[in-house]
């Protein structure tokens, strides 16, 4: 198989699949920041400032989550978005708003939102690790879209490709969105990975507690409550969602 024909053929799988295969990264994180937090090695942050980094990780979560809903809040129907059953959807090319800046908008804000679960293992190897590993993984995703894109819409998207970089913004060729933000959209689409960060958040805070103490145990902190405020938040989203409650209205 041609080097291409096989990088294709990853993306694709990798795309199909791409809401499930980072739980692997998930549970090396988990057991990279358990390991430390269980053996206490490294040198350890002071108590004080502890918090206070887990806020900068979350922020940096939020803000990976904050690109997806300007990127989600202004495309068209019919992307792909999160269906990864009917493999990739594509009615029109977005090249304006967050699509004006970079062709992968959606990857970024994925990458910003996985950083700050890797930050919060404090483990600088790991972290590395994960940069090294998503680039390896994202990059045969992106080629297998662009290939689709390409068959589909050809030089349209070639020429639109030739003025936009793939991964890293240009905020100098910034072009206003050409739909309307629908923030209907956004709390459809978006839900799964609010409701995830601040889970997972809590899962680190809560294991690693145990980890250290030797002990279960239930704490009820601003992490505990994040992640059940959040919980409800979904569950709401879900049930108006699947009322029609949420309509996409872009025009």
């Amino acid at each position: 198989m041609a080097l291409q024909d096989e990088l294709k053929t990853q993306g694709d799988f990798l795309f199909k699949n791409r809401s499930y295969l980072p739980l692997f990264f998930l549970v090396m994180g988990l057991g990279a920041f358990l390991y430390d937090e269980y053996m206490d090695t490294g040198e350890m942050m002071r108590e004080m400032f502890l918090n206070y980094y887990k806020l900068f990780c979350l922020s940096i979560s939020l803000f990976g989550l904050l690109i997806r809903g300007l990127t989600v809040g202004y495309t068209p129907k019919d992307t792909s978005g999160r269906n990864t059953n009917a493999g990739q959807v594509a009615a029109e090319i977005n090249t304006t708003g967050m699509y004006s800046l970079l062709r992968h908008p959606l990857y970024l804000g994925n990458f910003f939102m996985w950083l700050g679960l890797a930050l919060l293992t404090e483990n600088l190897w790991f972290t590395v690790a994960f940069i090294l590993l998503y680039w390896l993984y994202y990059e045969r995703i992106m080629y297998a879209e662009e290939t689709f894109l390409i068959t589909k819409f050809g030089d349209i998207y070639l020429d639109w490709a030739e003025v936009t970089p793939a991964f890293l913004p240009f905020f100098k060729s910034y072009k206003k969105p050409k739909y309307s933000f629908c923030i209907k959209k956004v709390l459809k689409k978006e839900k799964n990975g609010f409701a995830a960060i601040f889970l997972l958040f809590w899962l680190f805070d809560w294991t690693g507690s145990i980890a250290q103490q030797r002990n279960i145990n239930f704490e009820f902190n601003f992490w505990f409550y994040a992640a059940i405020g959040s919980s409800i938040t979904y569950f709401i989203l879900k049930v108006m969602k699947k009322r029609k409650l949420l309509p996409e209205t872009n025009s």
